[in-house]
């Protein structure tokens, strides 16, 4: 082995590159605030490898970005691990930089004749900030694409050049196809590049003028091998240690696809940029130029000339004092904005809200349609568990309510005296609707169900207790006769009305209580047939009435039912429904076919829902 070494040696010369890299003399001795360079040049190294790897599988187009990244975390073997590493290490890398910087400063490290390595830091700085920018749009989801823009609309702000350089960073006028390749060509091919060749000069810089260490005669100096190297290599497996377990805890986020006509409220920048996020909040219209310019600015001119300041009497001083308020700042606007955050309402909806999206994107891409060669954009659109809320609140939820919000997760909003209070409703909750509770609800307590009618007003009077007072049709019939059931005389009435919905229940309908319920609206001394109309199909046949009513109640024909509930929707006001006494008005002209469909899907709760292992194990 000697042999074969020594000849590699002679040919190579690698045995004095091994002692030149690891015989370098540390003043004073090894010691664990000197770990952070090489700690920040292992967490960049991760990076590479895991970004390679995610390169094999990742595809940068508008159609193909976040199915790829999809196949990565859900389908490639090891890849959310992969994802998750590349994710959490490109966080540590921040934190790390500003831990190598604060000692850099305390240690004096920037001062003459280190200047130039300094500078060449800050450089390699803005370097990773900017990998951390441009690869946040990659996976060309919500998150990452709305965020995206904010960055890009501040970088247009900039004096005389904005426009153009918001332009060339887009790639036009258009966030789309070109945007996305453009900070893919950045992220996996220029800033890369450009570390490694400033990282090289830093180093070599670095070893030209060696460590530099405030008090060297307090211990003897100690070869970087093999003290320091172990010293290094602890803290670079400690910070693996926190990745890996951020990993397997949290994982790497992948929101919905991007989709650039919705309005994504729960944009944010990660983390590490929210003291940025926070800080325009106090500079807004004409004066947003010094939040995105001015004092970025003033911070980065300073840091540029520290090494000049530190020749100043009391300079060093100064320069300690500002970068602890510096980090202080950014510690303190980023708190501010978590905090904010988590006390608005209207944000943790909208959060709640994309997480939902987002877990809703990987079912649908997981179900048996599976992502198409439009790409899974399609999948959410069409989708009525994610469409009908969204049409819900914006057609349905002026009146009524769905669990007491909009639909969405999000209070109705009014302004009383220039401030917003939550809105009261003026019609039924439907969030229950065509359900045995709901069902129950109208038999026996009319009166609670339609409560929020009293706050209803007709050609500018209030309706007041019209729909729920005792004395009237429905709400008298269930103070005066549903109430006083028997509970299997509602049980199998339930079970009946809830028949006509034509809904997949659980538990399944009994036959037995549907026909026992059945009798009990035909042929009751109060039956349900005397005021509303039925008709059944027979085998092989057309609709058979079984009950006229007296002409004054809706027909119940189909009760909540596909075919139903839309023809309600369109019109309400036909002699079928509500005819002249109708307050509601009819949304026909307002929805198309595809919205009026996956509206009412919604309410009915008919959606693709995945089969447990329980389900899937029996199908098997």
């Amino acid at each position: 082995m000697k042999a074969v070494l020594d000849w590699l040696d002679h040919r190579t010369g690698y045995r004095e590159l091994m002692h030149e890299a690891l015989y370098e003399r540390v003043p004073g001795g090894a010691r664990w605030r000197y770990v952070w360079g090489s700690t920040l040049v292992f967490t960049f190294s991760v990076q590479m490898i895991t970004g390679f790897f995610l390169w094999t599988a990742y595809s940068p187009s508008a159609q193909t970005a976040w199915e790829s990244v999809y196949y990565i975390e859900h389908v490639m073997q090891f890849g959310n691990v992969v994802r998750g590493i590349h994710h959490f290490t490109a966080q540590a890398m921040i934190v790390l930089m500003a831990l190598h910087l604060m000692q850099v400063i305390i240690d004096g490290a920037y001062k003459a004749p280190r200047e130039v390595n300094f500078w060449l830091g800050l450089i390699l700085m803005l370097i990773v900030l900017g990998l951390s920018l441009t690869g946040y749009l990659l996976p060309w989801d919500q998150k990452g694409y709305w965020a995206t823009q904010v960055a890009t609309n501040i970088a247009g702000g900039t004096p005389v050049v904005g426009t153009e350089v918001q332009k060339m960073a887009v790639g036009g006028d258009v966030y789309g196809h070109l945007t996305l390749t453009r900070f893919f060509a950045l992220h996996a091919g220029l800033l890369p590049f450009l570390l490694i060749a400033f990282l090289v000069v830093h180093i070599a810089a670095f070893r030209r003028h060696g460590i530099t260490v405030p008090d060297p005669k307090r211990r003897p100096p100690v070869y970087f091998w093999p003290d320091q190297v172990l010293k290094d290599a602890v803290a670079c497996l400690a910070i693996l240690a926190t990745v890996l377990v951020l990993v397997f805890w949290k994982g790497a986020e992948l929101g919905a696809p991007a989709d650039p006509s919705e309005n994504y409220s729960a944009a944010r920048p990660e983390w590490y940029f929210l003291f940025l996020f926070q800080l325009l909040k106090y500079f807004e219209g004409k004066y947003e130029l010094i939040g995105t310019m001015v004092i970025p600015g003033i911070v980065m001119t300073v840091l540029f000339l520290m090494p000049f300041i530190a020749k100043i009497r009391g300079g060093h001083a100064f320069n300690l004092g500002f970068i602890s308020i510096l980090l202080a700042c950014c510690l303190g606007l980023t708190i501010v904005a978590s905090k904010t955050d988590s006390d608005d309402p209207k944000y943790q909806a909208a959060v709640a809200e994309a997480k939902r999206n987002a877990e809703r994107a990987v079912e649908l891409a997981q179900g048996p349609q599976g992502i198409g060669r439009e790409g899974a954009l399609p999948l959410l659109r069409n989708d009525p568990f994610i469409q009908g809320p969204k049409l819900f609140a914006k057609h349905c939820a002026t009146c009524h309510r769905y669990d007491g919000k909009d639909g969405t997760g999000r209070d109705v909003l009014a302004k009383e005296d220039g401030q917003e209070v939550i809105a009261k409703p003026s019609a039924t909750d439907l969030g229950n609707f065509g359900s045995r509770e709901w069902m129950k609800a109208v038999l026996t307590d009319f009166a609670t169900l339609l409560k929020d009618t009293e706050y209803a007003s007709w050609e500018g009077k209030p309706l007041g207790k019209h729909f729920t007072d005792p004395k009237r049709r429905m709400a008298g019939w269930a103070a005066e006769h549903g109430a006083k059931l028997k509970p299997d005389e509602i049980e199998n009435l339930v079970e009946f009305m809830v028949a006509q919905t034509g809904r997949e229940l659980k538990p399944a309908l009994d036959p037995k209580k549907v026909d026992a319920g059945r009798t009990f609206f035909l042929e009751n001394d109060n039956a349900c047939g005397n005021c509303h109309a039925m008709s059944e199909a027979k085998k092989d046949g057309p609709l058979e009435e079984i009950a006229s009513g007296d002409g004054g109640a809706p027909d119940l024909t189909g009760y909540g039912s596909d075919s139903w509930l839309k023809g309600f929707i369109k019109d309400p006001g036909t002699e079928k429904f509500y005819s002249k006494r109708n307050r509601m008005p009819g949304f026909g002209d307002r929805l198309s076919e595809k919205e009026l469909q996956m509206l009412v899907d919604w309410m009915r709760h008919q959606w693709y829902e995945p089969k447990s292992q329980e389900e899937n194990a029996k199908s098997e």
